[in-house]
């Protein structure tokens, strides 16, 4: 069989089976095993870079020979070799590309089968396709397989990529037997799930789904025969008897009833191996007589993405071989029991390496959990302020499962089950590292079988272990042969060996502390002509070296460690790590840096590398940079302690206005208008960041989004004066990313700080603020107490931006609750202050919102005009927002004055720019008015092509409006199969105006 298929490509990468590099169907010769291992080492990750030790330990395992490294580039260089023979021969290219640390097979994905296999099955997740689409691809994935992966190569690497490719195996073909089975051919795959049953005999789901497929073809005996087999074998091999599911199942065909496909998309467990090493557990009793488990909950129209969020491993990881040991059987255990919800809990002293642990194994293992990786850093421990809050991360997480803005519910426990409904049927692994306590953390457990968390912290969570029954796993401090790994692993096999003695004293002078070990490795490899004598020399001399022998303090040793450590660094090194103790946030990007240093970002980069190399930064991204808190503990001693008043004071605000001055500039772009605050000039050296469009104002802002609110939330010691002008930028985008409890937090702060500093301006911004949350939280009489003080307070600072924002807010809400002649007077009023700041592009928008104010009071002749004024305006400012907006209320207009077809050209000028700038729910908006145009000229079928354009992106965002857009459907084309019924509800014109951005 071919690996792979549709593509048309000359050449071929096929590891379903041996590996082989197939050209124009023929198999190229790959020389020996070694370097085929060595190919599917990269193939894997194709098209990302595999650092030298994960392909030295992919090939070789735990412990590689001697010669390992040079055998791997001698393979690389062959393989090398063959690719340029094959460019050469018009064959197809294969290129392997040297990467920092090591090196990229640069082909894409799809020309190589399993990850092809991997694309295809993803795609049939997809429940919102037709069922014959999802059958068409997962056929095709399945009849990529050519056989055992990897067929031939020996070692841990390749059997743990073995197992978790025939479980993807196992549940594609489970999939399509339920998509046979409801399409009415139950037959038809009853031979490819028997012989898949033959290969892995003990996999339960394969059983359930070929007794299904039996049962429904009308063979019910052959059913029960095979649910006997497969109990016998289990009870045989693993000491168990079937799980609930399949028992269940048993007990439904016993009684001739009928079956459904409720488990439709729940994840295969992992293969139970029947050549386990470690004693079967004894089998348990017969399930009791229950009825039919609930399936789980639907997810609704709310969409799903794939999350890949775990940080980057550490390279040359060594030791902790019992704990590998017991997540990976915890991972089988979990295997055996499907329809629980694993929550691992690892706990040690801080330091004590629980995150390098915790990133190292769950990337071993992602591929075990298809449906993605969730990772958030729960700071439990941070220094620098609060622990995160448990709304913020399940907001967070449901950011990265892809739920839109508008879908996210207000309350948090409506966020947690919307958060656990969309894990449901699902496999997704959840690490959620540094917790403080189990209460921190339970919002954050998934709720779905399948899933399994992983959690750690300083403190041992035996609450979770009694209410959830966690399996608690203490992490300990390194032995001291881990020890003699790691430092092995870091500065080689024979430095460590020629030099026995000091480095068993530089293993008992760090107490087994990982991080104190790899800074006094990370020393020593920048220094390799020192013997490591003199290291230990140094350790044993330093004054307070034996501190945490004494005390069994974990700061102490690491302070000292780290001072070792700090007093060797270059002055611009050093002088950058103290002033990281700073920084508001927890990571920061080159650029600010930079404005910490009082550097610009090329001066920065040598000692970012040089912080980075000793192990004081960490990359936990690409160009972006963090560093362990006991770390920036140890920085901000260092500051108070070498640093003055004066000198500090003008890092922190360097640091400050470099943010500050960003965000602003980035409002600035997202709004197109003036900003009621007005900024003190920067701190010199604070270099902010140059922002060139709405785009990379935007993603700037999602990726400082963390930063921006710590400077809110935990403003650093006599800088709060900060703290109501960082909300006053994080306004707009606030709004618009629908998140009103940070909106909340924000503005709060704010207000409490400027009213500690009698500094009316905050006070204002903050008043504004909050009136803008309320009242998106439904809380009008909120909304107005707080913009009417905003107002007051505007008016009494004579801040004509604030007040024109502030009657604008005003003018929406007295609109929304039924009054538009208050509107329209608060518009009036907003447009006049607009005119006094000479802000264009305020004019242009409070033009445009009178024209739709006077549209809903009937004033169609003068609501033009208005709307034709705001035009050019907020085209000359650049505001694509606006312009579509107004375009929009132009289309309006048009349709009431009956001329229809300048409508349909002002409303396909709105929707072009509503896609421009990635506003959906206007456009689903606009296109249903596009509808209701063409149906009010007689053209019907336009008018419904537009109306299912809108309802296909109502349902896709999860959009109330979807409801009463399908009853107009079906009342238009009472035929359409695919139109249900729905309550009749008016359709409010009104609804998308209420989400117009104000900040």
């Amino acid at each position: 069989m071919r690996c792979e298929r549709g593509v048309g490509a000359v050449l071929r990468l096929c590891l379903s089976g041996p590996v082989e590099v197939l050209v124009r169907e023929a198999p190229v010769d790959l020389g020996p095993p070694q370097r085929r291992a060595v190919l599917a080492a990269l193939a894997v990750d194709a098209g990302r870079p595999v650092p030298v030790d994960v392909l030295i330990d992919r090939i070789w395992g735990a412990d590689p020979p001697e010669g390992a490294r040079r055998s791997l580039y001698a393979h690389i260089a062959r393989i090398r070799r063959l690719a340029e023979r094959l460019e050469d021969l018009g064959d197809g290219r294969l290129p392997v590309l040297r990467r920092s640390g090591g090196y990229q097979l640069d082909l894409d994905p799809d020309l190589i089968d399993l990850h092809r296999f991997h694309r295809l099955a993803a795609q049939a997740r997809d429940g919102t396709q037709p069922d014959r689409t999802r059958a068409a691809l997962l056929r095709e994935a399945l009849d990529l397989w050519r056989g055992e992966p990897f067929a031939g190569l020996p070692g841990t690497w390749p059997a743990r990529m073995r197992e978790t490719w025939r479980r993807q195996r196992v549940d594609a073909a489970v999939r399509l037997a339920d998509i046979e089975i409801r399409g009415g051919d139950p037959a038809a795959f009853v031979g490819q799930l028997a012989d898949l049953l033959d290969e892995y005999p003990l996999t339960e789901p394969l059983a359930e789904a070929l007794m299904r497929a039996l049962y429904a073809a009308g063979d019910s005996g052959e059913a029960l025969r095979c649910y006997a087999q497969t109990r016998q074998r289990l009870v045989e091999e693993l000491g168990t008897e079937p799980g609930r599911r399949l028992w269940e199942l048993h007990q439904e065909i016993l009684r001739e009833r009928p079956l459904g496909n409720e488990h439709e998309h729940e994840a295969v467990p992992a293969l139970p191996a029947a050549s386990a090493t470690r004693p079967p557990p004894p089998a348990p009793t017969a399930p009791p007589r229950a009825g039919r488990a609930a399936p789980p909950p639907p997810s609704g129209s709310v969409p799903y993405t794939v999350p890949a969020q775990l940080p980057m491993g550490v390279p040359g990881f060594i030791g902790r071989t019992d704990e590998l040991a017991r997540l990976d059987a915890l991972l089988a255990d979990a295997g055996r029991r499907p329809a629980a919800v694993v929550v691992s809990a690892l706990s040690g002293m801080g330091g004590v390496g629980k995150t390098a642990l915790a990133v190292h194994w769950a990337r071993q293992v992602r591929s075990d959990f298809p449906d993605g990786q969730l990772y958030v850093n729960l700071r439990g421990f941070d220094p620098g302020g609060a622990p995160l809050a448990p709304d913020r991360a399940v907001r967070g997480f449901l950011d990265a499962l892809g739920v839109p803005a508008a879908r996210v519910p207000e309350s948090l426990d409506a966020q947690v089950g919307l958060y656990r409904s969309l894990l449901s049927g699902r496999r997704v692994l959840v690490v959620l590292d540094n917790a403080r306590d189990a209460d921190q953390v339970r919002p954050l457990l998934p709720g779905a079988p399948g899933c399994l968390a992983l959690v750690s912290s300083r403190s041992p969570l035996t609450g979770l272990a009694a209410a959830e029954g966690a399996q608690l796993l203490a992490l300990d401090l390194l032995t001291a042969e881990e020890c003699r790994e790691l430092l092995a692993a870091r500065l080689g096999v024979a430095r460590v060996a020629a030099e026995a003695a000091a480095v068993d004293e530089i293993v008992v002078r760090c107490a087994g502390l990982p991080l104190a070990l790899a800074v006094v490795a990370a020393r020593a490899a920048a220094r390799p002509a020192v013997p490591l004598a003199g290291f230990a020399e140094e350790l044993r001399t330093a004054e307070r070296i034996l501190d945490p022998l004494d005390t069994g303090d974990p700061a102490t040793a690491v302070r000292t460690v780290f001072h070792w450590s700090y007093r060797t660094l270059s002055p611009q090194a050093s002088r950058l790590f103290r002033f990281l103790g700073l920084h508001p946030g927890p990571d920061a990007d080159l650029t600010a840096l930079a404005a910490l240093a009082g550097a610009g970002v090329g001066q920065v980069r040598a000692p970012v590398a040089e912080l980075t190399a000793a192990h004081l930064l960490i990359e936990h991204a690409p160009q972006r940079y963090t560093c362990h808190d006991l770390l920036r503990a140890y920085a901000v001693e260092l500051v108070a302690e070498h640093d003055d008043q004066p000198t500090a004071g003008a890092a922190t605000r360097r640091v400050l206005d470099h943010y500050l001055h960003t965000a602003y500039a980035a409002d600035a772009l997202l709004t197109r208008r003036h900003h009621p605050m007005t900024l003190a000039p920067a701190e010199p050296g604070a270099l902010s960041r140059q922002l060139a469009d709405y785009d990379e104002a935007l993603a700037w802002l999602i990726a400082e989004q963390a930063v921006l609110l710590s400077a809110v939330e935990r403003p650093l010691p006599g800088f709060d004066g900060y703290t109501w002008q960082f909300a006053a930028t994080l306004t707009t985008f606030l709004e618009r990313q629908g998140n009103w409890q940070a909106l909340t937090d924000v503005h709060t702060a704010a207000l409490h700080a400027a009213l500690n500093h009698e500094d009316l301006a905050g006070q204002a911004a903050g008043h504004r603020g909050l009136g803008l949350a309320r009242f998106q939280l439904r809380d009008p009489e909120g909304a107005r107490h707080h913009f009417t003080r905003a107002l007051d307070l505007f008016r009494r600072l004579d801040n004509h931006p604030g007040q024109a924002r502030t009657r604008q807010n005003l003018a929406k809400m007295a609109w929304a609750h039924g009054a538009p002649r208050e509107a329209l007077r608060h518009s009036r009023r907003s447009l006049e202050h607009f005119r006094l700041a000479h802000d264009r592009g305020g004019q242009a928008v409070a033009l445009n919102d009178m024209g739709w104010y006077l549209a809903e009071l009937g004033e169609l002749r003068q609501a033009l005009a208005y709307c034709r004024q705001a035009l050019p305006l907020v085209q000359a400012t650049g505001d694509l927002s606006g312009q579509a907006h107004t375009w929009d209320s132009l289309g309006y207009i048009h349709r009431h004055l009956g001329r229809h077809a300048t409508a349909v050209e002002c409303y396909d000028r709105a929707l072009a720019l509503f896609r421009k700038t990635g506003d959906r729910r206007s456009e689903a908006i606009g296109l249903s008015y596009l509808g209701d145009t063409h149906e009010a000229a007689g053209a019907p079928g336009p008018a419904l092509d537009a109306w299912r354009l809108a309802l296909d992106l109502f349902d896709e965002l999860g959009l109330p409006e979807a409801d009463t857009l399908r009853t107009k459907i079906r009342a238009q084309a009472p035929a359409d199969p695919g139109a249900p019924d729905a309550a009749e509800r008016r359709m409010s014109h009104t609804d998308h105006r209420l989400d117009l951005p104000t900040g």
